[in-house]
């Protein structure tokens, strides 16, 4: 067995502990959920044992505090299979009236909620964890801390160890912790066991409906080609049409898509809405992601090699591998990533927003002057847009790179750092 590898969700779930009497970790399958959970619970139930699980879920019905026994926390695993839990945890936690009694964890939204009564409002504390970030499976330094940057210490200093071959590698074999380590063949094939699975059978659980394998494979492949895009399901319809030969309408792609959201493969970013000095419009649409990119690789049948060979895709790739690792790090700062873009066009690729109020802008580049200097421009732009007497001033402006040797900051303020060096 592989030693457990620490992940940044560990010290959240520890203060969740503390605060509330059960804790639910959503998240895509294979990211990490139950082995993470596992270093503080002190008793599991394993809801998809199939040794277990019709006895499990006659229990779920009949008698389910049975089910609740043992030392806590107690860990509830695939708690979705027998959706009458919840009902019965929280009633349990306010029987024992007593903190850190319960770890559910999930891979799927349960497809039938009629069951569930009490929306565990109090009782509940919700967290979502996702693919390893860089810093997490070790191959970033971590010399650039996030939240040093919102602490104001702005003078970066760091040396990026990853090149661009190692860096399409990275892209596709995804943040899998059953990847890490492995050598690079069976590493890379890891993400296409996870998209055969979401194809042949996962993406039925989100809602208990069959769906055409074929149709979840194109749709998978057309959002793979539009990440980073606000496009509309009938933009994808139609790309689908035109690159798939298949026809296929919005509303069938939005079932889909919903789907696949439900099982955590995807995870849209919604708009940041700051106060403006202008009456500049802001569009509002989600930007399109997968929860890494891994899975956009695998929907379309490639890998490092084909990036290298393609570096519009590349980069298009590499900023989803940006984005899962804001979101890991960002989650550590009690954050959100948005993304910006007005009617004007000024776009900035991500904006993380903490809780307290502070921000700061991102765009994400592949690497290269020309890329960093019209990266450093935009969010000059977008600084000198926003409205300070009515919110903060940004905490920090930052390119984030894939390929650069080191940390800087420019003489104009702005941050270049690459993704090798970057942790939370």
């Amino acid at each position: 067995m592989k030693d457990y590898k620490p992940r940044i969700l560990d010290t959240i779930l520890t203060s969740k502990l503390e605060g509330k009497g059960a804790i639910l970790i959503e998240g895509p399958k294979w990211c990490g959920k139950t082995t993470t959970a596992l270093q503080q619970a002190k008793s599991v139930l394993r809801m998809d044992n199939p040794l277990e699980k019709e006895q499990n879920l006659r229990l779920s019905k009949l008698n389910p505090l049975r089910l609740l026994n043992g030392d806590t926390p107690r860990l509830i695993d695939e708690w979705q299979i027998a959706p009458t839990l919840w009902d019965t945890i929280r009633y349990e936690v306010d029987q024992r009236g007593e903190m850190g009694q319960f770890i559910l964890t999930g891979s799927a939204v349960p497809p039938d909620t009629k069951e569930i009564t009490h929306s565990g409002t109090g009782r509940f504390s919700w967290i979502t964890m996702r693919p390893m970030s860089l810093y997490e499976s070790g191959e970033s330094t971590g010399e650039v801390s996030l939240r040093a940057l919102f602490d104001g210490n702005l003078n970066v200093d760091g040396v990026n160890t990853l090149d661009l071959d190692k860096l399409a590698f990275l892209v596709c074999r995804g943040g899998w912790p059953q990847a890490i380590g492995l050598n690079r063949e069976p590493a890379l094939q890891q993400a296409f066991d996870y998209f055969d699975a979401v194809v042949k059978s996962d993406i039925n659980r989100a809602d208990g409906v069959n769906k055409n394998p074929e149709r979840v494979k194109r749709i998978m492949k057309s959002y793979a080609r539009n990440q980073g895009t606000q496009i509309a399901n009938t933009v994808i319809a139609k790309d689908i049409e035109s690159n798939e030969s298949l026809l296929i309408n919005e509303d069938t792609v939005q079932s889909y898509i919903e789907a696949l959201k439900k099982i955590f493969v995807v995870e849209d970013m919604p708009a940041w809405n700051p106060n403006l000095r202008s009456k500049t419009a802001i569009r509002t649409s989600d930007t399109r992601y997968y929860v890494d990119p891994s899975i956009a690789s695998a929907s379309l049948g490639i890998g490092p090699e084909d990036l290298i060979n393609d570096l519009s895709t590349f980069g298009l790739f590499f900023e989803t591998l940006c984005v899962r690792d804001l979101r890991v790090y960002a989650q550590s700062l009690d954050g959100c990533v948005y993304h910006y873009r007005d009617s004007s066009n000024l776009e900035c690729d991500t904006v993380i927003h903490l809780r307290n109020g502070c921000y700061g802008l991102i765009e994400i580049k592949l690497g290269g002057n020309d890329l960093i200097n019209e990266g450093a421009k935009n969010l000059i732009k977008l600084k000198d847009k926003i409205d300070t007497s009515k919110m903060k001033s940004p905490s920090f402006l930052m390119v984030l790179i894939g390929v650069g040797s080191y940390a800087y900051r420019r003489e104009d303020g702005v941050l270049v750092v690459p993704i090798g060096c970057l942790k939370n």
